[in-house]
């Protein structure tokens, strides 16, 4: 959408839908004192403003001009109220159709449909059902946000060489630093996966939300992650400083470049289009690497032809790859010879249930593959549901993750 048009279409919407759940709330406090009934209105009203002025100053200020907490703050709060208001709405919604059927058969029996309004009972439950993923949302914030899962995963290879079976690799994914809020528990983090000792890391993609500047309050985490055979990363879509307003192209490059600087810094080794051996007993397991391929609205920078060129003398073949659209894309049609791709960018939605085997997310709805290992014919890829988040900063029911891969 356009940006002129952006503020003032979401402004509508967002008055409207208001408007919806104010003939609620003063319905259910249609009963109480007059002062009270002010004290709602004006808190209600107020609230609003305040969502919308951010949401202008937002748009109109460069992002830097807001301080991450701020940031971090705002994007929570109006999160949390729209999903609580979206509930409250639907809640209505629903009981408004029955009305106006119940009206639509009154009138046509000719019986009086003034009996007909919105219960005081009814807008105080929707209130209730309204309070519910608040909380939730709330508790999201406070408790999952960080709240790391290690995920052990058997993971065998057709025609593994005896050399490589046992390795274990650890893969951490979708870090966005720049989300972050709580740096003891993010460092709490890091030293789980350090407890995991493997001997491989993995990081596909995304170690900032926009800016690589993002990384400096963090740099000293993240620099602990360390590997006996080494660190391999990639980059994610967020990486390129595409969601930002740059002052000049050259400014977005030297982003760029500064992004890939801080990889180099803390030790990893960063796969641009590129591959690497892990070599044993004359043996070569070979880590292919390449930048941001997706698919719709994501963009397609890496080459993976590029990438793959010169791993034919590799036994097995390891690809990481961001985006988990561009498997199916492109590696199960043309790269026969990729036992397994290594990917994140779903964040499982940062919202769903996980229970043993079973799981759900509205990120199903989205990406065929979007969390844990998938398998077509000899091929095989695993998607990180991430360490950080973006946007709402919080978790339900999809906890950050830590993979850990034991190969046979």
């Amino acid at each position: 959408m356009n940006k002129m048009f952006f503020v003032p279409f979401i402004s509508i919407v967002l008055i409207a839908l208001d408007y919806y759940v104010w003939m609620a709330v003063k319905t259910a406090f249609r009963n109480a004192k007059h002062s009270l009934q002010n004290t709602a209105k004006y808190t209600f009203w107020g609230f609003t403003i305040f969502i919308l002025l951010g949401i202008i100053s937002y748009n109109a200020l460069p992002l830097h001009a807001w301080k991450n907490e701020i940031r971090i703050t705002f994007m929570a709060i109006v999160m949390i109220s729209v999903i609580t208001k979206l509930f409250i709405i639907i809640f209505l919604l629903l009981e408004d159709i029955t009305r106006f059927f119940r009206w639509g058969t009154k009138k046509v029996l000719k019986k009086d449909p003034s009996a007909i309004s919105r219960h005081e009972f009814l807008s105080q439950a929707a209130l209730a059902v309204g309070a519910v993923p608040a909380a939730t949302f709330a508790f999201g914030i406070i408790s999952g946000a960080h709240d790391y899962t290690v995920e052990y995963i058997p993971l065998k290879i057709k025609g593994l060489p005896s050399a490589f079976k046992g390795l274990k690799i650890a893969q951490i994914s979708d870090i966005h630093t720049g989300s972050f809020f709580n740096k003891t528990a993010v460092k709490g983090g890091v030293e789980m996966l350090m407890r995991e000792k493997a001997d491989v890391v993995f990081f596909t993609g995304d170690l900032v939300n926009n800016e690589s500047k993002e990384v400096q309050n963090y740099f000293d985490v993240f620099n602990k992650v360390k590997a006996p055979l080494g660190v391999f990363s990639t980059l994610g879509n967020h990486d390129y400083g595409d969601y930002v307003r740059w002052n000049s192209p050259a400014a977005k490059k030297q982003n760029l470049q500064d992004l890939m600087k801080a990889h180099e810094l803390m030790g990893w080794d960063l796969l641009m289009d590129e591959h690497r051996f892990l070599e044993e007993s004359g043996e070569k397991l070979a880590i292919i690497g390449v930048q941001n391929i997706g698919l719709g609205r994501f963009p397609w920078y890496g080459n993976l032809e590029k990438a793959h060129k010169g791993t034919e003398e590799a036994s097995a073949k390891l690809l990481l790859s961001h985006d988990p659209t561009h498997w199916n894309a492109e590696v199960t049609k043309k790269y026969k010879d990729i036992d397994v791709a290594f990917a994140g960018h779903t964040h499982g939605t940062q919202f769903g249930v996980k229970i043993a085997e079973m799981r759900w997310s509205p990120a199903q709805y989205v990406y065929k593959q979007w969390a844990g290992l998938y398998q077509e014919g000899g091929q095989q890829i695993y998607v990180n549901r991430g360490y950080g988040y973006l946007g709402y900063p919080g978790r339900v029911g999809m906890p950050p993750e830590i993979s850990v891969f034991t190969l046979g």
